[in-house]
């Protein structure tokens, strides 16, 4: 932990406490990603317990969504969680709040229950 002392006072640097281990992943070509981050070098991103965010709402950006989730659960096009992807082109990695975890896993697979 890092400490630094100004004017006699000990000052000790805070971790945020409520980041999780789960991210958004914006790539050039392959959209946008919610899961873990388990692998990373360079622009290749290996995500766990992902999920592709096709369409979202109740929230303004990524950004946003990384910090609160969305407010309209119900509205939300994510797949099917898979195990594991490879992301060729990782262009952003934004971790995830507990709350905004929780939210964005509450939204319900967006699936086609039946192949005509």
């Amino acid at each position: 932990m890092k400490e630094i002392i100004i004017d006699g006072k000990k000052f000790v640097e805070a971790k945020d406490e409520t980041l999780t281990e789960y991210s958004i992943i914006r790539t050039y070509s392959a959209g946008v990603h919610f899961g873990v981050v388990g692998k990373r070098e360079g622009r290749e991103i290996t995500l766990r317990n992902a999920r592709r965010i096709w369409y979202w709402d109740g929230a303004a950006s990524l950004s946003q969504m990384a910090l609160e989730g969305v407010k309209k659960p119900e509205n939300c096009k994510f797949s099917v969680s898979i195990p594991e992807i490879l992301l060729l082109e990782g262009i952003e990695v934004i971790p995830c709040t507990e709350a905004a975890t929780k939210s964005l896993l509450a939204v319900p697979d967006w699936r086609v229950d039946e192949l005509n």
